[in-house]
């Protein structure tokens, strides 16, 4: 039986209640998700808002870096206010003004396996919102080790792309059944060097978060061995099919 919500709770989010799909039980079961983002720039930020919005019960945040000039334009929960400041500690204090009852857990450091093993148990959901192969490829391990539910998103210029990964199906590929190789260039994912429209890392970003609801509700259709890429530039999105590698890590 689903807990009774109170009149506060029924008043925020009975837009989203009032769905057929989500209702009252789904919106328990959104209460009481505790979900790890890793990357709180162009693409954790959108993903932080939304699910803060929706009702999310936990959320822990990963970054270690500064506030910059060059983020705002992208980055939506930093303003020219925040300049210098570490985006966790500014992410918290935004998020927890727009939901005060999400409990917002700030992780400010680099990523390693230790460290993440040490708090990845504590969450349901995972959101890869990186920017480099090394800490992807890290998280995609970790994930498929601890059986968690993985979005990864990526953008550059004016085209994005999503995964997910329902680790607790032994026979769903991982992110290096993608990519078949262990070292790739972050170059393609490197905004300073390729460039990218904010829009861009806005549109990614809460589709992840999307991802991450219906997957709490277990509503729709996923991407488990798709990749979805987005062309916004000239409005073309394609859903391409992958296979499990046979010497993966995943097997």
């Amino acid at each position: 039986m689903s807990a009774k919500l109170s009149k506060n709770q029924l008043e925020k989010y009975s837009r989203q209640i009032i769905l057929k799909n989500i209702g009252i039980v789904g919106q328990n079961k959104i209460l009481k998700s505790k979900v790890l983002i890793v990357g709180m720039g162009g693409l954790g930020c959108p993903v932080a808002e939304f699910l803060t919005r929706s009702g999310i019960g936990s959320i822990g945040i990963i970054d270690h870096d500064l506030v910059s000039l060059s983020n705002v334009h992208r980055q939506t929960l930093y303003d020219e206010k925040d300049l210098g400041k570490f985006k966790v500690k500014i992410a918290k204090k935004k998020l927890n003004n727009i939901n005060s009852k999400t409990k917002i857990d700030t992780y400010n450091f680099k990523l390693d396996r230790k460290k993440f093993i040490k708090i990845v148990k504590n969450y349901d959901y995972i959101v890869d919102g990186t920017d480099n192969f090394e800490t992807k490829f890290l998280i995609n391990d970790l994930s498929l080790k601890y059986k968690k539910f993985l979005v990864t998103g990526a953008i550059s210029k004016f085209d994005g792309h999503i995964f997910t990964f329902d680790f607790n199906n032994k026979k769903n590929p991982c992110l290096k059944c993608f990519y078949q190789e262990e070292t790739i260039s972050d170059d393609i994912l490197n905004c300073e060097y390729e460039g990218v429209v904010g829009t861009v890392a806005g549109i990614i970003g809460t589709m992840q978060a999307n991802e991450i609801l219906k997957k709490i509700l277990n509503v729709g259709n996923d991407l488990n061995g798709y990749i979805l890429i987005l062309d916004l530039l000239n409005l073309n999105f394609r859903k391409v099919k992958f296979n499990k590698r046979k010497k993966c890590i995943c097997n």
